[in-house]
């Protein structure tokens, strides 16, 4: 692998960025979301593990302006396209992408808001699926985030006068589907039918919103920061004026430190407290938490600010994230959860005088199990209005407690890792609750897990699709933290896998042999369509497994499958019995002894050469061999990026011809990375073109046509990649992370990252 200076690499990525914008028509000048879609419009259980994080970013972080940019980019090729059939005597729109499912699965819930005047009216924030609406009780949800809009969402807030913010971008930073990134702060002031944006445009992530009770113009924002890059709008920012301008009333100890959470007192909204997060995320290491964590508090409105130590921790390296829950009905009450910077459980405190003085409570066995050894993906506390001492604690399960945080009872709620609570005031002991499998209804109070959940939620987050040769209808997907999925064998969409869903198969030659994966690498085979199932992995060799661990079929013998860790092994039996055929393919493990980093994220055999297969690895490296794997040889062309290998796929009619996609974050520089062999792989090319600057994630050839997936959406090319344009409309702006083409119907299915399947018929 080439090996360039940081600076040269500098140079060079800021180079290719200046000539893809030239490219491309484009200039540098940041345009709003909203700039972009009128512009667009007028012209056309365990852990979870940071897949997405790891594969994005190294040194540098994402510039400020990344998804505006983007964004922009996508409006334009959509616009372009459009404006490409006029030219032609065609339709503006010539193809649609079509939803396919599911609705009845759901997906991560990040926060809710319940309207504090219309009848049986809710909102919720969608990790990475937009904000929804429903007016049935939280039965069914309908889209009201603008599909051009980024669909991470980290925080909602509704006023008493029914005024709507949204933050954006997710500040939970563990699991696989929680790095997306934001671009500020939206407001809605008509039930979210228009959003304007109103701020914080380089916060990164939003962990909550706060209303002064008094005055529904007065508002406090947690800005948790880019998970991946320091500075940024970090802190606790300020409202006067209904959201219009914001202003910094809190900085962190450093440039790591941002807030994830808030409480206002509402009998005094002079007296705020605030949850600030010293965090940062590397590839091979992750750092939750420092010595900027800790609770703050201010009793002038927020013009200034006091840590709170008088019986919570000092200042230290090992105090990770930290949630609020205040006491409506006494606000002298607060109560607070503490994180260690590894994960596990540090403490619960409480204060009974406004925060002068805590105290702990005795660890909690049922407390502490709940955080297993990932606390960070929780940080939550939630007291009920109208009694102090009840209150929950999120975690894998809900806690509950009845005696004022003395004692905790493990509430099993109906689906794993819990993010949001919000009661109904209107309704007395009703309650919503949302967690990685959607939302759900008491109206008991939250107790005796007598949870009502959603019908429709059609926000599934999912990392692979794959589609039955014989049965268009026959589809299974994985999806985070809700298994690998099908749409067949059941009512509506079931598991067949369970953990986090992630490689998904359909046999071609045989629809009853389905495969499906869950984390790191653990995978299981079923010969009945899913009915049930035997693991194989204990079968394969390898040190480390990723997140995604790959599992790919031969594509001329589905009974040949390659799969991978570190090493790439190959089954000839269907996976019954497998041979290691590399060696470690990567530069060995990480910083992190707790995240499998250095492994092979990517396999691909040739259709026509079955001695040809290719594998891309986490560290960047590119390899082919074209003996079986007696000898692998590794790329050393200039135009290998050396970022995280998303994809690789040989040219289904010429072993000779193959294609490799990467990250682009993970150069400090938000850039696509597609390159191209002819040579089968001695030499390649990049084809990037006019692509949006955002990730490339996948990547398949129909006929002459290329498609890709990205960060932000599906993008064709008729000439090998010098010009793209958008595949369709139909599709939000939401990273698209797997590609099926089946023949039969001549269909494209796209598996995006919180909007659930989609499919488009091609021309």
């Amino acid at each position: 692998m080439k090996k360039l200076a940081s600076g040269l690499l500098f140079f060079g990525c800021a180079a290719l960025l200046a000539a893809t914008f030239a490219r491309s028509g484009l200039s540098l000048t940041k345009r709003g979301w909203s700039e972009a879609g009128a512009r667009a419009r007028e012209g056309a259980e365990s852990p979870p593990e940071d897949w997405f994080v790891t594969q994005r970013v190294t040194h540098g972080g994402i510039p400020a302006g990344a998804l505006e940019r983007a964004g922009a980019q996508a409006a334009a090729l959509a616009n372009a396209a459009a404006q490409d059939a006029v030219a032609q005597g065609l339709p503006a729109v010539r193809s649609r992408w079509q939803f396919v499912g599911p609705t009845n699965i759901g997906g991560r819930v990040v926060d809710i808001a319940v309207d504090p005047v219309a009848a049986d009216t809710l909102y919720i924030a969608a990790a990475t699926g937009g904000v929804w609406k429903s007016t049935d009780k939280g039965s069914t949800f309908t889209a009201i985030w603008p599909a051009t809009n980024p669909q991470a969402i980290g925080a909602l807030v509704i006023t008493s006068t029914g005024t709507l913010f949204a933050g954006t971008g997710e500040a939970n930073p563990g699991g696989g589907s929680i790095t997306y990134g934001g671009s500020g702060i939206y407001r809605s002031t008509d039930a979210g039918r228009t959003w304007l944006r109103v701020g914080l445009t380089n916060s990164g992530a939003i962990g909550r919103l706060a209303v002064d009770p008094t005055n529904p113009q007065h508002l406090f924002a947690a800005a948790a920061g880019q998970l991946y890059n320091h500075g940024g709008d970090r802190g606790v920012y300020e409202s006067n004026d209904n959201g219009t301008t914001w202003t910094q009333v809190l900085a962190g100890d450093n440039d790591t430190t941002g807030a994830v959470d808030l409480a206002i007192d509402p009998t005094n909204p002079n007296r705020v407290f605030a949850a600030m997060w010293d965090h940062f995320r590397e590839p091979d290491l992750r750092t939750y938490g420092g010595v900027g964590s800790g609770v703050f508090r201010s009793t002038d409105g927020g013009t200034t600010w006091q840590r709170l130590t008088s019986g919570l921790p000092a200042s230290s390296s090992t105090i990770g994230r930290i949630g609020l829950g205040l006491a409506p009905s006494n606000p002298q009450r607060l109560y607070v959860i503490i994180n260690q910077t590894s994960g596990p459980f540090q403490g619960f405190y409480k204060t009974d005088n406004g925060g002068d003085t805590w105290t702990k409570f005795a660890t909690n066995s049922t407390l502490s199990g709940a955080q297993s050894t990932y606390g960070w993906w929780f940080g939550r506390v939630w007291v009920d209005p109208v009694n102090q001492l009840h209150l929950f604690a999120a975690g894998v399960y809900l806690c509950e407690s009845k005696d004022g945080g003395s004692t905790f009872t493990a509430e099993f709620s109906p689906h794993a890792d819990d993010h949001a609570m919000a009661w109904d005031l209107k309704v007395p002991n009703r309650v919503y609750l949302g967690n990685d499998g959607g939302t759900y209804r008491s109206d008991v109070n939250g107790s005796n897990d007598l949870w009502t959940a959603a019908t429709s939620q059609p926000f599934t987050q999912f990392y692979r699709v794959d589609v039955s040769e014989q049965d268009s209808t026959r589809l299974v997907g994985g999806a985070q933290d809700n298994g690998v999925n099908r749409s067949y064998g059941g009512t509506g969409w079931n598991t067949y896998v369970g953990g986090d869903g992630l490689e998904a198969l359909i046999d071609p030659v045989n629809q009853n042999d389905v495969y499906g994966c869950s984390q790191y690498g653990e995978c299981n085979r079923s010969t009945n369509g899913g009915d049930s199932s035997s693991n194989f992995t204990g079968s394969t060799v390898s040190s480390r497994r990723n997140w995604l661990s790959p599992l790919q079929f031969d594509p001329a013998n589905p009974a040949i499958l390659y799969y991978a860790g570190n090493q790439v092994n190959r089954s000839v039996d269907h996976a019954v019995h497998w041979t290691v055929i590399s060696p470690d393919l990567t530069g060995g493990p990480g910083r992190d002894p707790s995240y499998p980093f250095g492994t092979v994220t990517t396999v691909a055999g040739a259709k026509t050469d079955s001695n040809r297969i290719l594998a891309g690895t986490d560290d960047g490296r590119l390899w082919f061999t074209t003996n079986l794997g007696v000898n692998w040889a590794q790329v050393t062309d200039s135009d290998v990026p050396g970022t995280w290998v998303t994809r690789v796929m040989v040219d289904p009619v010429n072993a000779s011809v193959a294609y490799a996609t990467f990250s682009g974050y993970r150069s400090g520089v938000e850039l696509p990375y597609v390159i191209k062999t002819a040579d089968g792989g001695t030499t390649w090319n990049s084809i990037v073109g006019n692509l949006p600057q955002a990730p490339v994630n996948d990547i398949v050839v129909v006929s002459s046509t290329l498609y890709v997936a990205t960060d932000v959406g599906v993008y064709s090319s008729a000439n090998g990649g010098r010009k793209w344009r958008a595949a369709a409309t139909g599709l939000p702006n939401v990273p698209v992370t797997d590609l099926e083409y089946r023949a039969a119907s001549n269909s494209l299915y796209a598996a995006t990252f919180g909007r659930g399947i989609y499919v488009l018929t091609l021309p």
